[in-house]
């Protein structure tokens, strides 16, 4: 029997290659940070019959097909039609941003695309919020599992948002049936990011609340993107947490990072941030520093049991955050110039705690006095 011709076996395979048998993925906030990783990762894999690319701005990947608007405009029903999945990754959490602002484009921006999501057929969306959904409390398993009860309150960065979010993701389902959501809650990003957990790493003394039990568990972006792709390709579904395996405690960082430790007690920790934040001198609100006093690691068990595994060690990406925040000087959430630094030193960048904790020695010198 001879064999087909060259032509009509080319035909063949392309008819029958993973690409052409692969889903349509729309990938919103796809012009930077995670998205625009995971665009890329998605355009270059053989799994993938097409990527769609949402955001306000063109982006880099130039094998995507590009839709610039708004995703809180409802227009966007259209640009998702004849897509599968739809990972949503438009999310404003930079510490400077106005809170109201930023709920107002986060909370309506996930509305918009899941009913536009469910309005143009698509029939997953994954969305991704933070293992910081689960609350950062002393009583807290190590590590946790997904299933965990969701106890963070709205008092850090973003966090309120994020819980609303992931309210929008169960009742999602309900409102539109045949619509399937996906969670992915990631521990601390690192990576080209910039959150109040990343700038902790920028002070020149690492501040430890007296009687807390830090336990610091880390994301790598490319980590985190496989994860997405994973749930794209949905080989894992439901609330899935990624993170590195295990966790480092609070005397491992201070000895891999060789940055040492100011420790304050809780009510001066806690009541300078308050009022720092309440006057306007840090992006900061007291009730991140929860998130470095107690421990929210997650075991991620979802995605292992789906096969999945982190490539970056908690060692490795504590190593490249404090490569890529060298340099760099914060206090309590706020980056100072290099001018500021420069002229306060290295002590007088943590003025404002120290200031704090120069009262609580003064008083009690007065009580021994007495």
């Amino acid at each position: 029997m001879s064999s087909p011709d060259p032509q009509v076996r080319a035909a063949r395979n392309q008819s029958t290659s993973p690409a052409t048998r692969g889903p349509v993925v729309a990938v919103t906030g796809a012009a930077s940070g995670v998205g625009a990783l995971l665009t890329e990762r998605l355009a270059a894999s053989e799994e993938i019959k097409q990527v769609i690319a949402i955001d306000e701005r063109r982006g880099d990947c130039a094998a995507a097909q590009w839709h610039i608007l708004d995703v809180r405009d409802p227009a966007i029903a259209e640009k998702l039609r004849g897509a599968d999945v739809v990972v949503h990754l438009a999310l404003d959490l930079y510490l400077e941003t106005d809170a109201a602002a930023r709920t107002a484009y986060n909370v309506r921006g996930t509305q918009t695309v899941l009913t536009a999501a469910a309005a143009a057929g698509v029939h997953r969306v994954v969305l991704c919020t933070s293992s910081m959904v689960y609350g950062a409390l002393p009583d807290n398993e190590l590590p946790l599992s997904e299933d965990a009860e969701l106890r963070a309150t709205a008092e850090a960065t973003g966090v309120g948002d994020l819980l609303e979010i992931e309210r929008l993701a169960r009742r999602a389902p309900r409102a539109h049936p045949g619509l399937n959501v996906t969670v992915v809650r990631p521990a601390v990003l690192v990576g080209g990011t910039d959150t109040a957990l990343t700038r902790y790493f920028e002070s020149p003394r690492l501040l430890v609340v007296a009687g807390s039990r830090p336990a610091w568990q880390f994301c790598h972006v490319e980590d985190l993107c496989s994860a997405l792709e994973f749930a794209v390709l949905e080989k894992v579904d439901g609330e899935l947490a990624v993170g590195c395996e295990g966790w480092l405690e609070q005397e491992e960082v201070e000895e891999l990072s060789g940055i040492r430790r100011m420790e304050l007690p809780s009510a001066v920790a806690l009541g300078a941030a308050a009022r720092l934040h309440r006057i306007g001198l840090t992006p900061s609100p007291a009730g991140d520093l929860a998130y470095t006093m107690y421990p929210w690691v997650v075991s991620g068990s979802r995605l292992h049991d789906a096969g999945w595994r982190p490539q970056w060690t908690n060692e490795e990406v504590l190593a490249e955050l404090l490569e890529e925040v060298s340099g760099r000087h914060t206090v309590a959430g706020r980056r100072l110039g290099r001018k500021d630094a420069t002229a306060a030193g290295a002590a007088g960048a943590t003025v404002a705690l120290l200031g704090a904790a120069a009262v609580v020695r003064r008083a009690r010198k007065a009580r021994r006095r007495i």
